[in-house]
């Protein structure tokens, strides 16, 4: 009888057979792999081999990564991140060359968990760390038609000293991305399931971005379906906040006492407050704009709806919403209250139980 491979032996043969097209790895690791899943295994490790990727070279040497190596997890590579040089719109050198979206070749995956989300939506990992500062694991999940998690800011270690960036995740389901942060979150404490319907806010814009109107109208036609089948209920209410683009650039930069970094950062954090206080969820796209070409898209923000939420620090989420007429992923971006990252696994499985997503 013919052996079955093995989880990771599957992972790396799929690597093999796609990355050279994809480039989403930089490095891959196949025989300290091979001896970390004997040893999960033998061990009788929760996650029993589980292959993972992790975020860029570093990404390795990360607490998710120890957290779930820990607890018998496999990392099998490194994945790409955005290069020295390359500018900030185009993101992912892998090993062979730029990284691609696995939808469109002629579209970048995001960034700057380019790599991550690669890996995730074309079967080579069942998981993949990333980090989110500004919407690096939201954003390449959106375009890859994956599930992506940024956990509330200061949940898990970080080594941003700015405090923007926070640990994610990204993963094919959030049930997927749940099994990543029961192991990695100490302390981790199951929650019951939602009650059906949420009590939700929809906002297209935020109260300022510029959104493109065939991603906003794939993002209503989703939020559409999820009332129809009784997941979430719309208040009557909005969510305009302040564009945070000179906050944010203020923080990154070490000036977090910037006046009017502040006085943007408490005015939207009052009206986060104000929103989270009458609803659990708040619902938007996670990008104005859907993929663009690997020349990068201008002046455009893909961060537009994104940033605002490393500011405030609320965990935020990524769930695939359906496609442009081109044939480009849309992200529904899902944000809960601080702290609330499990609760906010739970309306995401709800709500993707309702939406659900063909692999490419």
């Amino acid at each position: 009888m013919t052996r079955r491979p093995s989880a990771v032996e599957r992972a790396l043969e799929r690597i093999g057979r796609l990355d050279p097209a994809l480039n989403a790895f930089v490095e891959v690791w196949p025989d300290e792999a091979l001896a970390r899943e004997r040893e999960a295994l033998a061990r009788r490790l929760p996650l029993g081999g589980l292959p993972f990727a992790v975020k860029g070279p570093t990404g390795i040497r990360s607490y998710a990564a120890r957290r779930l190596i820990a607890a018998g997890g496999v990392p099998v590579g490194a994945t790409s991140v955005a290069g020295p040089g390359t500018v900030w719109q185009t993101w992912g050198r892998g090993a062979h060359g730029r990284t691609v979206n696995p939808w469109r070749a002629d579209r970048t995956p995001g960034g700057s968990s380019a790599g991550s989300a690669v890996a995730v939506a074309t079967g080579m990992v069942e998981l993949a760390t990333g980090s989110d500062g500004a919407g690096s694991v939201r954003i390449p999940a959106a375009w890859c038609g994956v599930f992506g998690l940024k956990t509330t800011n200061g949940l898990l270690p970080s080594p941003d000293r700015s405090g923007l960036a926070s640990a994610g995740v990204l993963a094919r389901t959030a049930a997927d991305a749940e099994r990543y942060l029961r192991h990695v979150l100490e302390g981790y404490e199951p929650t019951a399931a939602p009650a059906l319907p949420l009590p939700a806010v929809y906002s297209e814009d935020l109260g300022f971005a510029d959104v493109d109107p065939e991603v906003a109208a794939v993002v209503r036609a989703a939020v559409g379906r999820l009332v129809a089948a009784g997941t979430v209920r719309l208040l009557d209410a909005d969510c305009a906040l302040l564009d945070p683009v000179r906050a944010w650039q203020a923080v990154r930069g070490g000036a977090p006492g910037d006046p009017e970094a502040a006085a943007v950062r408490r005015a939207n954090d009052d009206r986060l407050d104000d929103l989270f206080a009458a609803a659990p969820l708040l619902l938007t796209p996670v990008t104005p704009n859907r993929p663009h070409g690997h020349e990068g898209p201008g002046d455009l923000y893909s961060t537009a709806l994104t940033w605002a939420f490393n500011l405030s620090g609320h965990p935020a989420a990524s769930l695939p919403a359906g496609f442009t007429a081109d044939g480009c992923p849309v992200g529904l971006h899902l944000v809960a209250a601080r702290g609330a990252d499990i609760s906010l696994l739970g309306m995401a499985r709800a709500a993707q139980s309702v939406l659900p997503t063909v692999p490419p």
